[in-house]
């Protein structure tokens, strides 16, 4: 894929991310306050499995940033970097390392848990109040359930656009280490 071709693709999942970000904005908490299915991160995880963790945090950084900027919450920002950032840390290298022993729908799990819990410890932090760790068991149920849907969407995506799309990128995916 050629230069100009891959930052329209970032730029693309990019706007997406943001878009889906926005809207999912605009419905009321799942349950806990501020807790939100998640469902942009369906985008930087297909920038991860399409290209490399790098571009799969550019789109992380960029959506958060605009989104923060766009919802006009700058303060939430903290929150979404955060467990953004972590969640894509934990989704790389389970994509790196024991990808394809472990399914795709399992990594989104483990990285939409790992974004629940970043996000709580640092509101916890910042509130100076440990209270807060007792929604951690919800949380974590809470980042199962929308890890599944997450997962399950790119899972769909990844069978129902036509292979020679990620066919490169897949490929590249499941080679053995040297």
């Amino acid at each position: 894929m050629g230069v100009a071709k891959k930052i329209a693709v970032i730029a693309m999942l990019t706007g997406l991310s943001l878009i889906t970000f926005l809207i999912e904005g605009l419905f009321p908490p799942i349950i806990i306050p501020g807790a939100k299915m998640g469902l942009s991160n369906i985008f930087s995880f297909t920038a991860l499995i399409m290209f490399s963790p790098l571009e799969a945090f550019l789109v992380v950084i960029l959506r958060t940033g605009l989104g923060a900027v766009f919802a006009g919450n700058v303060s939430a920002l903290m929150y979404s970097f955060t467990g953004g950032i972590v969640s894509m840390a934990v989704s790389s290298l389970l994509m790196y390392l024991v990808y394809p022993k472990v399914s795709v729908l399992s990594v989104s799990v483990a990285a939409a848990v790992a974004h629940n819990i970043t996000q709580n410890v640092v509101f916890a932090l910042l509130a100076e109040s440990t209270l807060m760790f007792g929604l951690m068991p919800y949380l974590v149920l809470l980042g199962i359930v929308s890890g599944a849907i997450v997962g399950g969407v790119i899972m769909l995506i990844f069978k129902g656009v036509p292979q020679t799309v990620f066919q490169k990128a897949i490929k590249e995916r499941t080679k053995p280490k040297k």
